[in-house]
Parts: C-alpha cells; sequence; structure tokens
C-alpha cells in the first residue's frame, strides 16, 4: 500500500468511527442516542488512535490536512507530496461519511432534525459567531499540532539504550497519545464549534451531506464551511512553529 492509499483508509477509518457515534448518539431510535458528549469525545478519540496504529507505519497517518501543512511549513514533511496527501484524506474522509450515511440508513427518516443530520457529517458553531469560532479551532489544532510533535519528539530522543522504549512508544504508545490529546480536546475545547480540527474531516462529509440522498437534510451550511478550513491550517502551521521556536 502507498502512503496516499493509506491516508484515504486512514481518514475514513476516523471518520467511519468519529461521525458513527455521532449518529449514534444523535440519530432517532439509534440504540445508542442520548449517549452525551462525553460518548462523541470518547469515540472520536478512539477514532484517531485506530486510525494511526492502522496506517502509521505506511504513510505517518496524517489523516488531517492541518497536520501535514504544518509539518511540511517546518521542514519536516516534503512539500511535493502535500497536494496528494491533502486529495487523499478529504476523499476518505468523504469515503467513511459515505459508509456513515449507509450503515445507519435505516436511521436518516425517523430523524426529524435537519440540524442532526448535519451534526453526524459535520461541525457547526453552538453560538453563530464566526470570529469566536475561528479562534477556537485555531487553538484547538495548535495544540493538537504540538502535543504530537512533543510525543514524537520523547520517542525520538531516547538514548542509545533505551531501543525497546522508543520502539514500544512509537509503535504502541504513539496511537493511543495522539486519541488521548484529542479526547482531551473535546472535551475542554470542543463545546464551542464541535473541534473539527482538521479541515479533511468536516470538508469531505460536508461534501456527502450535500450530496447523498438523506431525507429531510436541510443546508449543509456551506456559509461556515470556511472556518473549519482555514482555522485549522493557521492553527496548526502555529502550533507547530511554536513547538520548534521552543525547541522542546
Amino acid at each position: 500500500m502507498n502512503s496516499y492509499l493509506a491516508e484515504v483508509v486512514g481518514t475514513a477509518l476516523l471518520i467511519l468511527f468519529g461521525n458513527g457515534v455521532v449518529a449514534d448518539v444523535v440519530l432517532a431510535k439509534s440504540k445508542g442516542q442520548g449517549g452525551g458528549w462525553v460518548a462523541v469525545t470518547a469515540g472520536w478519540a478512539f477514532a484517531v488512535a485506530i486510525a494511526v496504529f492502522a496506517v502509521g507505519r505506511i504513510s505517518g497517518a496524517h489523516i488531517n490536512p492541518a497536520v501535514t501543512i504544518a509539518l511540511a511549513s517546518i521542514g519536516s514533511f516534503d512539500w511535493a507530496l502535500v497536494p496528494g496527501y491533502l486529495a487523499a484524506q478529504v476523499a476518505g474522509a468523504f469515503l467513511g461519511s459515505v459508509l456513515v450515511f449507509l450503515a445507519y440508513f435505516a436511521h436518516w427518516g425517523p430523524t426529524e432534525d435537519p440540524a442532526g443530520k448535519l451534526a453526524c457529517h459535520c461541525t457547526a458553531p453552538a453560538i453563530r459567531r464566526f470570529g469566536p469560532a475561528f479562534v477556537t479551532e485555531f487553538i484547538g489544532t495548535a495544540v493538537l499540532l504540538f502535543g504530537v510533535l512533543s510525543f514524537g519528539r520523547v520517542s525520538a530522543g531516547a538514548g542509545s539504550g533505551q531501543e525497546a522504549w522508543v520502539a514500544a512508544v512509537g509503535t504502541w504508545f504513539g496511537p493511543a497519545l495522539v486519541g488521548l490529546i484529542v479526547f482531551a480536546i473535546g472535551l475542554s475545547l470542543g463545546g464551542p464549534t464541535g473541534y473539527a480540527i482538521n479541515p479533511a474531516r468536516d470538508l469531505g462529509p460536508r461534501l456527502a451531506h450535500f450530496l447523498l440522498p438523506i431525507p429531510g437534510k436541510g443546508s449543509s451550511d456551506w456559509g461556515y464551511a470556511w472556518v473549519p478550513i482555514v482555522a485549522p491550517i493557521c492553527g496548526g502551521v502555529a502550533g507547530a512553529h511554536l513547538f520548534k521556536l521552543l525547541d522542546f
């Protein structure tokens, strides 16, 4: 499997499990209906960890354009690979959202709230003020990149007598730590916007919502769509450069 295909698969897994838990909590007559915010944030954390574990050895498991662009901006990733990674991530996110649509096919009709159906695909602000929403997404993604780079430094910085520890952290604990920081972001910073912190996670499923024959789905809210695209990219770059500036 090449890196681009791995990014498709990894991002599809991310969205299948991530948007899947939202659908389980939100859609009518689902056995998980009403499960609450902790269930959603835990589901997304597990989704990230599983996706990173599945394809990290192949592509690095960026599964997020903000990660790809941020790493390239500090010289840790080849700019020539960026367009292919971004396309693969958006395609994978679209595919994952289609799979969620199929998995919960019987539940879209009984669900009356169009906003709930949209939430099963993409994000929306709790209070519709784009400036504060931008700041929230910026901070969340900056924290994400700072944390991910910190975890990588812990693994790569071990001494010559700690090879087993390096291997264990990179192979087993690395994905879990990434899932843990996503869990923390969701619990602490996710309330205002639903914490996209990933342009592909929002754009691919929003396209799926727009194109799929979801009964009574309402608007795909393209007026807000630029926030979870632009803010995570800016925040990710800022977080990566802060990490590099502080020389952690």
